[in-house]
C-alpha cells in the first residue's frame, strides 16, 4: 500500500471509529432499542412546565422521551441541557437503584415519557439480552465522558476563579498602594498634609476623641544648609529628622511632614510631663547625630513649639498655640522647646 493509500486507510479507518464513539456516547435510542422499551415501560404524560424530578431528589427510574422535549437544569451556572425524542436521561438512578439526581428535570413543552424501573429493565435483559448489552455499554461510555466534561469544566472554573482572585488580589494592593501614596510624603515616609486630615477626622470618630499634645517641628537654618551644601543634603536632613520622629511615634500617634521643613508630632495620649519628654527626646537624638557627624550635615538643630490639645477646640486652635510656641523658640536662637506660657508678646 503506499503511503497515500495508508493515510487514507487511517483518516477512513478514524472516521468510522469516531462515528461509532459518537453512537456509543449519544443518548439517542435506536429504533429497535426504542420499540423495546416502549413494550416494557410505563408511559407518563408531563404538560409544559410539570417537573419530572429535582436535583437532589432520590430516584430509580430511567426515562426515554416519546414525544417533546426535557430540559434538565443542572444549577451553578452550568449549561442547561434540552433532550427531545428518543434520548434518554437518568438512567443512573435505574443501574445504581436510589441514586441522587444531578439536575432538575422539566418538561418545556407537552411531553411524553417512557419511565422504566428495575422490574421492566430485568424483563427488557431477558428479552433482548444483546440489545441491552449495547445499550448499556454505549451508557457506561456515556457516563464516564460526562463525567470527565465535568471534572474539566470544574477546572475550568477553579482556573478562572483563582484567576479572579489574583487579579482582586492585585487590585487590592494597588488601591491600598495608591490610598498610602495619596496620605504619604514621598521624601521622608511620613504622613502629608492630606494624611493629617485623614488622622483628624479618624479622631473625631473614635470615643476616645483626638490626640492630647502636639509638636510642631521646624528645622534651623535649613535654608543655609540648602545654600551651602546642595538640596540632596538638604533632602538627608529632612530624613532624618523624620526617622527620629518615627521612632518617636507610637502605635496610636501620627509623625506628619507639614511641608518644607516643617513638621509635626500627635501624641494620642498625653499629658504635659509626657509631651515634654517627647520633645527633649527629639532634641536630645538631634544633638547626639550632630555630635558624630562630620563635614557634609546630615541633620540640624530644630526649634520645637509644644501644646495640649483642648476636646472642644479644633486643629487651627491646636495649630495656632503651638505656632506662637515655636516661634518664641525660634526668636530665643533655636535649638529648644516652647510652650505657648513661654511666649512674650512684642508690641
Amino acid at each position: 500500500m503506499t503511503g497515500r493509500g495508508a493515510v487514507a486507510d487511517v483518516v477512513e479507518r478514524s472516521g468510522i471509529a469516531t462515528t461509532a464513539m459518537a453512537e456509543i456516547v449519544h443518548a439517542v435510542l435506536s429504533p429497535e432499542e426504542f420499540d423495546l422499551f416502549a413494550r416494557f415501560a410505563h408511559r407518563r404524560t408531563l404538560r409544559a412546565g410539570d417537573c419530572l424530578f429535582r436535583r437532589g431528589h432520590r430516584g430509580s427510574s430511567m426515562f426515554v422521551i416519546a414525544e417533546g422535549e426535557i430540559e434538565l437544569d443542572f444549577g451553578e451556572d452550568l449549561v442547561l441541557k434540552r433532550l427531545a425524542g428518543s434520548e434518554f436521561f437518568g438512567e443512573l438512578g435505574l443501574l445504581i437503584g436510589d441514586h441522587l439526581r444531578s439536575a432538575d428535570a422539566r418538561a418545556t413543552c407537552d411531553t411524553d415519557v417512557l419511565e422504566l424501573g428495575h422490574v421492566d429493565f430485568h424483563r427488557l435483559v431477558e428479552t433482548e439480552p444483546g440489545l441491552i448489552a449495547y445499550f448499556l455499554r454505549r451508557t457506561i461510555m456515556r457516563v464516564v465522558g460526562n463525567e470527565q466534561a465535568l471534572i474539566s469544566q470544574l477546572r475550568r472554573r477553579n482556573h478562572d476563579l483563582e484567576t479572579a482572585l489574583d487579579n482582586l488580589y492585585v487590585t487590592t494592593h494597588q488601591l491600598s498602594h495608591t490610598r498610602e501614596l495619596v496620605r504619604t510624603d514621598e521624601l521622608t515616609g511620613l504622613h502629608n498634609r492630606r494624611g493629617l486630615a485623614l488622622y483628624l477626622q479618624e479622631c473625631r470618630a473614635h470615643e476616645e476623641g483626638p490626640a492630647q499634645g502636639l509638636l510642631l517641628i521646624d528645622c534651623d537654618r535649613f535654608k543655609q544648609i540648602n545654600d551651602e551644601f546642595g538640596h540632596q543634603a538638604g533632602d538627608r536632613v529632612l530624613q532624618s529628622v523624620a526617622n527620629i520622629l518615627r521612632s518617636m511615634a507610637g502605635a496610636d500617634d501620627l509623625a506628619c511632614r507639614l511641608g518644607g521643613d516643617e513638621f509635626c508630632l500627635l501624641l494620642r495620649r498625653a499629658n504635659a510631663e509626657i509631651v515634654q519628654h517627647a520633645a527633649e527626646f527629639v532634641l536630645t537624638a538631634v544633638h547626639g547625630l550632630i555630635e558624630r557627624s562630620h563635614g557634609t550635615p546630615h541633620v540640624c538643630f530644630l526649634s520645637i513649639g509644644a501644646s495640649l490639645v483642648h476636646p472642644t477646640a479644633d486643629w487651627s486652635e491646636w495649630y495656632a498655640n503651638a505656632d506662637r510656641a515655636l516661634y518664641q523658640a525660634k526668636r530665643d536662637g533655636g535649638d529648644r522647646l516652647c510652650w505657648p506660657h513661654d511666649v512674650v508678646e512684642t508690641g
